[in-house]
């Protein structure tokens, strides 16, 4: 599990510092998500296992990793007087697009006998 926490840390920095270096709108983590998700896909095996354990650990304190964003959102809400509808507006849409788009990827990397198997 340790290895896994060392190759997110390693993505995750060399993400932030060519978002910093390149100066690109595009989040430090982002960047980083995509590097390791292309590294990974050159590997096989123990990495992504290791990144696999690594991440479960995650998924159980994904609140507290969340909690930083909404309470800046909480603080910043003067800024926001007479844009509820736009945000309202984007939030709304882009979550329909996350959804439909992990619905269309989920379609198409997923074996098609798994359907299948499963009404059977």
């Amino acid at each position: 599990m340790l290895r896994g926490f060392l190759i997110l840390t390693i993505f995750l920095v060399i993400g932030e510092s060519l978002s910093f270096v390149l100066d690109w709108p595009v989040s430090g983590g982002i960047l980083g998500m995509i590097l390791m998700t292309l590294w990974l896909l050159t590997q096989s095996g123990a990495a992504g296992t290791d990144v696999g354990a690594a991440s479960q650990q995650f998924i159980s304190i994904l609140v507290v990793l969340i909690l930083p964003g909404v309470v800046g959102v909480f603080f910043l809400g003067g800024q926001f007087d007479g844009q509820w509808l736009a945000v309202g507006v984007a939030l709304v849409l882009g979550t329909l697009a996350s959804v439909a788009t992990t619905m269309v990827l989920m379609m198409a990397l997923l074996p098609k006998t798994l359907g299948k198997e499963q009404r059977d």
